[in-house]
């Protein structure tokens, strides 16, 4: 049995959205994996009554079945799902880098961050690195369609939780499917501020 730790991230970070990403030290996902004909989940911890077992309903399943990967899994959930803390890219990064190891497939860590983006597109509609890619890689990433770029930044970072339940679908619903030319190059600058501003 191999045994992952991913940590909760905070994505979104300022005008970076669906870019910009942070690892945080805690809470994180333990997920067990083991070796099996075909893939089953199992759900402990934070919310789990709320995360669907089935395979076709899981990230988890879906980086299994990218990765051709059947398993055993069980997931020990430290980040509650709906929190905004990248619950279920915990999960999908704790998958993809164990069983990448398991089956020794031999994928690098960015590899991985695109296969574990995949499996979100499961519960949020569409895939998205933002929270995949630090809880992967660690630290703060930049997240685009031609890879991720990781930035070495020692930014102490503190986080409230409120008591409140959004799922990613949901929140993802309310952004505006496009914007004024001003606006955009406000947000380009905004991004481009907040990313020299970590590095």
């Amino acid at each position: 049995m191999l045994i992952v730790r991913a940590p909760a991230t905070s994505a979104n970070l300022g005008s970076g959205f669906d870019v910009f990403g942070a690892a945080l030290g805690r809470p994180a996902d333990v997920v067990r994996l083991e070796r099996a004909d075909r893939t089953s989940i199992r759900v402990t911890g934070a919310g789990s009554q709320y995360i669907p077992e089935d395979p076709d309903e899981n990230t988890v399943g879906a980086v299994a079945e990218a990765l051709d990967a059947s398993a055993r899994i069980e997931i020990d959930k430290g980040v509650r799902p709906a929190s905004g803390l990248g619950s279920s890219a915990a999960s999908a990064a704790a998958a993809a880098v164990g069983l990448n190891e398991l089956y020794g497939r031999g994928y690098s860590r960015e590899e991985l961050v695109s296969i574990a983006a995949e499996g979100e597109a499961v519960v949020s509609g569409t895939a998205h690195a933002d929270n995949v890619a630090p809880s992967i890689l660690g630290g703060f990433t930049v997240a685009r369609a031609d890879g991720v770029a990781q930035v070495d930044a020692s930014i102490p970072l503190v986080t409230c939780l409120p008591e409140i339940v959004v799922s990613t679908r949901d929140a993802r619903a309310v952004v505006p499917d496009g914007m004024r030319m001003e606006q955009l190059v406000d947000v380009v600058g905004s991004a481009a501020t907040l990313a020299v501003g970590m590095a």
